[in-house]
């Protein structure tokens, strides 16, 4: 199981080992009717337009007796695959805090009245000095509105954050699933793999020839020794419907795909193809490319405007009671928008604020709590589809109401935007057979659908190590 442990508190959760427990396992028969032995490791690159395709080997291979193709012909041949572990190496924090503010020393207190004072009378004492030397130095004391918000959310927070990790990590210690010492964790480097362009794919996506509604598919499935061109995978939702993993190759690059998942590829424009897929999800889980400052400085990756995302169609994809869980920045503005304007547009009702906490194996904040630049933690925002309400409270039968302060607690992955899995820890909260969808997703989860423009980012299968041939 990906939760290690479960308090009051929320959490403790073993991202690293849900992605292992996924079933990246691709299988194949060892002979086949013919006699000649398949070779699943063997993928079709040849044409980049060959969207993905299982190739056996050549009937050249090692000769097998009749009495071995008899002992063998009920068998599979399975290859394990999992998620390189020095993505989750993060033994030490990426800056340490002080020593009477770290995780088991308490948290002081913050006085906003005392910050915003200091902030004023900086203000006031450098407003009558000039010169870019002098405007350097009182940026450095004086707090914006912004950061004067951010302050002010994070002292009412500060203390369910302290306390609950602490309480968490003390179990992760005592079951070894955190360490005390960083002298049994293992120095490997970990090399980010080059991934093709997804998001330039996408947008090449568009020049495609417009296809006839006639001939147009809700869906392409996933079968061994099939080939199909890029349009396929691009204008129609792809779905892996069996109980092992499957390679694809898309632009000379191989991704694996989870059992049981599904997945379109594309941007916001081209969102219809999962309309036309016709399911109503249960559980909605977005995780919007936020504008900001940053963002647009370092053009690492593309934005959405708040008019953008208030246009993705939620309503048209969600069931009766369907749970809505947005990630925010650590910005207030974000936060109001989702509570204030987002959620009522799409007609969901706010019921909870969950925080993720990022930990070392040590159990250490990844960051000081008290940074004013950055934290060590990110606000999930949780909420309910308002409708009929007969229908909702039918819905709801069995399932436990969704608490208003959760934490989950977790060694995030060194991949930029690896978000730790949400399956789990929301089961309690959801019926078991509830249809899940994640909206701008870079990875894929069995028994989910997927969307984004790098929705196979991180299930690149250089990601990946072969662990054993069966």
């Amino acid at each position: 199981m990906s939760v290690v442990h479960r308090l009051t508190a929320g959490w403790l959760v073993d991202h690293l080992s849900f992605i292992n427990q996924s079933g990246y396992e691709i299988c194949d028969s060892l002979v086949s009717p013919g006699g000649v032995t398949p070779n699943p490791s063997v993928t079709s690159t040849e044409d980049c337009h060959s969207t993905y395709a299982f190739v056996a080997a050549s009937s050249n291979g090692p000769t097998r007796s009749p009495e071995d193709a008899i002992e063998t012909e009920s068998k599979t041949a399975k290859m394990r695959y999992v998620f390189r572990e020095e993505f989750f190496d993060i033994s030490r924090p990426h800056i340490v805090a002080p020593p009477e503010e770290q995780l088991c020393q308490g948290c002081p207190e913050i006085s906003l009245t005392e910050i915003k004072a200091n902030s004023n009378n900086k203000e006031h004492q450098e407003g009558t000095k000039s010169g870019t030397e002098d405007s350097k130095r009182k940026r450095k004391c004086v707090f914006n509105q912004g950061e004067l918000d951010a302050l002010k959310y994070h002292s009412k927070v500060r203390r369910q954050i302290q306390e609950g990790t602490l309480q968490l990590v003390q179990e992760g210690l005592k079951s070894g699933f955190l360490h005390q010492s960083t002298a049994e964790l293992s120095c490997r480097k970990n090399n980010v793999p080059v991934v093709c362009g997804l998001v330039e794919l996408c947008e090449m996506a568009k020049q495609f020839p417009a296809m006839n509604e006639g001939d147009h598919q809700a869906v392409h499935m996933l079968e061994d020794e099939i080939s199909s061109p890029e349009q396929d995978l691009l204008s129609c939702v792809t779905e892996n419907s069996s109980n092992c993993a499957k390679i694809i190759v898309l632009m000379g690059q191989k991704y694996l795909v989870p059992p049981k998942s599904s997945f379109l590829l594309s941007d916001i424009s081209c969102l219809q193809p999962l309309l036309n897929y016709k399911r109503k999800y249960g559980v909605i889980v977005i995780d919007p490319p936020w504008e900001n400052k940053s963002v647009k400085r370092s053009n690492r990756y593309g934005y959405l405007s708040s008019g953008q995302i208030k246009q993705i169609p939620v309503p048209a994809l969600a069931a009766p009671n369907c749970l809505v869980v947005t990630w925010v920045t650590n910005r207030q503005k974000h936060l109001r928008f989702v509570k204030d304007e987002l959620y009522p547009h799409w007609s969901v009702r706010t019921l909870a604020e969950w925080h993720w906490v990022k930990i070392t194996r040590c159990g250490e904040f990844v960051l000081p709590l008290n940074s004013l630049h950055k934290k060590p933690y990110e606000v999930l925002v949780l909420g309910r589809v308002q409708g009929d309400v007969k229908e909702a409270l039918r819905k709801s039968e069995g399932i436990l109401p969704i608490p208003e302060h959760k934490l989950i607690v977790s060694i995030p992955c060194s991949l930029h935007s690896h978000k730790p899995p949400l399956t789990a820890v929301l089961a309690e909260f959801i019926k078991p057979d509830v249809e899940c969808l994640e909206l701008f997703a870079r990875n894929l989860q069995p028994g989910w659908t997927s969307w984004g423009n790098e929705v196979l980012k991180f299930q690149h299968i250089d990601y990946f190590t072969l662990l054993q041939n069966e």
